[in-house]
C-alpha cells in the first residue's frame, strides 16, 4: 500500500484542519440540508435520537431548520435512514448507504444476533427457530400492512410476540426478555426493518417501526472496500487500529480493503496512517479557528480509537462514562478543550477544561455557538442518554 515511496508526514495540525474542513465545523463549510451533514460524515450516531438532530444542528449553515429538515429526510423523503450498522450500532446513514452497510457489516452481526437469541430460546425452554420463522413472517406481513407500527401494535396482529423467556437464569444478570424487543432487534440487524417516525418529539427513544426500503445485495469485500474507501476521505487519516475500531471487523477484512482501494500509507506522530488515493498533499488552510459545541455520541469525537491528536488525555475523565461513550464536549480549532450541558430551565452551559489552554478569543466564540444552540432548541430539553461526570456537574 506505501508503494516503496517515501511517507508524507501529517502532523496533529494538519489532521485538526482536515477535521473542521470535511466535518463541516469550520468557518464557511456550514452544510445547507442535513443530508450533506451525513455525507459528511458518513454515518450519525443514533443510539441517542438527539445526537442526530444535535449533530446536524452544529453543522447546519442555517440551525433553526434543523428539526424541520432532519424530520423530513428521515420520514418523508427518506433520504436518511436510522439502522443497525457497526459494531451493532444504530446509525443514521445517506440512504444510497444502506446496502453497503448491510453487506459490509450487517451480514456478519446479524448471524450472531440471530444465533444468539435463537440460543437463549432454547436455554429457557422457549419455542424453537420453525416457531420463531412462523412470528418472524406474521411479524413482517403485519408491518407491511400497517406502514408503520408499534412494537405493541404489531403484537395486536402477532399476539406471539408477547411471548417472554427468561435470560441468563442465575446469573447477576438474569432478566426476562418478550420475543417482540429480541426479534425486532436482530429483523433490523438483518436490514429488514428500520425504525420510523417516533412517539413523541425528536428527543424521543420509542419509535414506530418500517419495512427497510429495498437494496441490492452487494459482494461482502466489495462493500467493505467501498465503505472504508468513503470513510477514509472524509476521516482521513486514520490508522489501522481506528479503522478496526470503527467498522467492527476483523483485521485481516481492514488490510484487505485497505489493498482494494489502494489506500496510501502517511507517517502520522506516533506511527502509520493511511489516506485514500490522491489525497496525500496538504489540505488548503481553514479561514481561521472554529468553535463548536458537539453532541454527546457526536461522530467527530467519536470517531477514531486514539484520539490524543485532538483529545488531551487527562481531559477524558471528565467528558466519557465508564463504557467510554463521550459526552457533550466543546471544541476550539480541532481540539477537545471542555464540555457543555443544558440545564433544567433550558439554559445552555459551558467550561473549559484545566490545561486546555485557550484565551479570550476562543471563549467568545464558543459563547456564540452556545446562544446559537440555545436558539435552535428553544424549549426542548435534552438530557444524554449516557451522562458523563462533567454533564452532570454542569446540567445541575
Amino acid at each position: 500500500m506505501g508503494g516503496g515511496t517515501v511517507r508524507r508526514h501529517i502532523g496533529a495540525a494538519e489532521r485538526r484542519t482536515r477535521l473542521g474542513l470535511r466535518h463541516r465545523l469550520a468557518a464557511g463549510t456550514g452544510a445547507a440540508r442535513p443530508e450533506d451533514v451525513a455525507e459528511a460524515l458518513v454515518a450519525l450516531h443514533g443510539t441517542d435520537p438527539a445526537t442526530v438532530y444535535l449533530a446536524v444542528g452544529a453543522r447546519l449553515a442555517e440551525p433553526q431548520k434543523t428539526v424541520a429538515e432532519t424530520e423530513r429526510a428521515l420520514y418523508e423523503d427518506r433520504s436518511l435512514v436510522r439502522m443497525h450498522g457497526m459494531r451493532h450500532t444504530v446509525f443514521v446513514f445517506p440512504a444510497e448507504l444502506t446496502a453497503v452497510v448491510h453487506a459490509s457489516t450487517g451480514i456478519a452481526v446479524a448471524a450472531r444476533a440471530r444465533a444468539s437469541l435463537l440460543q437463549d430460546m432454547a436455554k429457557a425452554g422457549a419455542p424453537d427457530a420453525a416457531w420463531l420463522a412462523e412470528v418472524e413472517a406474521s411479524t413482517l406481513a403485519a408491518l407491511a400492512r400497517r406502514g408503520e407500527a408499534t412494537a405493541a401494535e404489531l403484537a395486536a396482529d402477532e399476539p406471539r410476540l408477547r411471548e417472554q423467556f427468561v435470560y441468563a437464569a442465575g446469573k447477576s444478570y438474569e432478566g426476562v426478555h418478550t420475543v417482540s424487543g429480541r426479534l425486532l432487534r436482530v429483523l433490523g440487524v438483518e436490514g429488514k426493518v428500520v425504525r420510523g417516525r417516533p412517539l413523541g418529539s425528536w428527543t424521543s427513544s420509542q419509535f414506530r417501526w418500517a419495512l427497510a426500503p429495498d437494496h441490492p445485495e452487494l459482494d461482502v469485500a466489495g462493500a467493505q472496500a467501498g465503505l472504508l474507501r468513503r470513510w477514509l476521505a472524509v476521516c482521513g487519516p486514520a490508522t489501522e487500529a481506528d479503522l478496526k475500531w470503527w467498522t467492527g471487523w476483523r483485521v485481516t477484512e481492514v488490510r484487505r480493503a485497505l489493498g482494494a482501494i489502494g489506500a496510501r500509507e502517511v507517517a502520522l506522530d506516533g506511527g502509520t496512517g493511511y489516506v485514500v488515493e490522491g489525497d496525500e498533499e496538504p489540505v488548503p488552510e481553514s479561514a481561521g479557528p472554529w468553535a463548536a459545541l458537539l453532541p454527546a455520541l457526536d461522530p467527530t469525537a467519536m470517531g477514531w480509537q486514539q484520539r490524543d491528536w485532538y483529545l488531551a488525555p487527562e481531559l477524558r475523565p471528565a467528558l466519557f462514562d465508564r463504557s467510554g461513550n463521550v459526552g457533550p464536549t466543546v471544541w476550539w480549532d480541532g481540539r477537545v478543550v471542555g464540555g457543555w450541558a443544558q440545564r433544567p430551565d433550558g439554559d445552555v452551559v459551558w467550561r473549559i477544561l484545566d490545561g486546555a489552554g485557550v484565551g479570550r478569543e476562543a471563549e467568545a466564540a464558543i459563547e456564540a455557538e452556545a446562544r446559537r444552540l440555545r436558539e435552535w432548541v428553544g424549549t426542548t430539553r435534552v438530557t444524554p442518554r449516557f451522562r458523563t461526570p462533567l454533564e452532570r456537574e454542569l446540567a445541575g
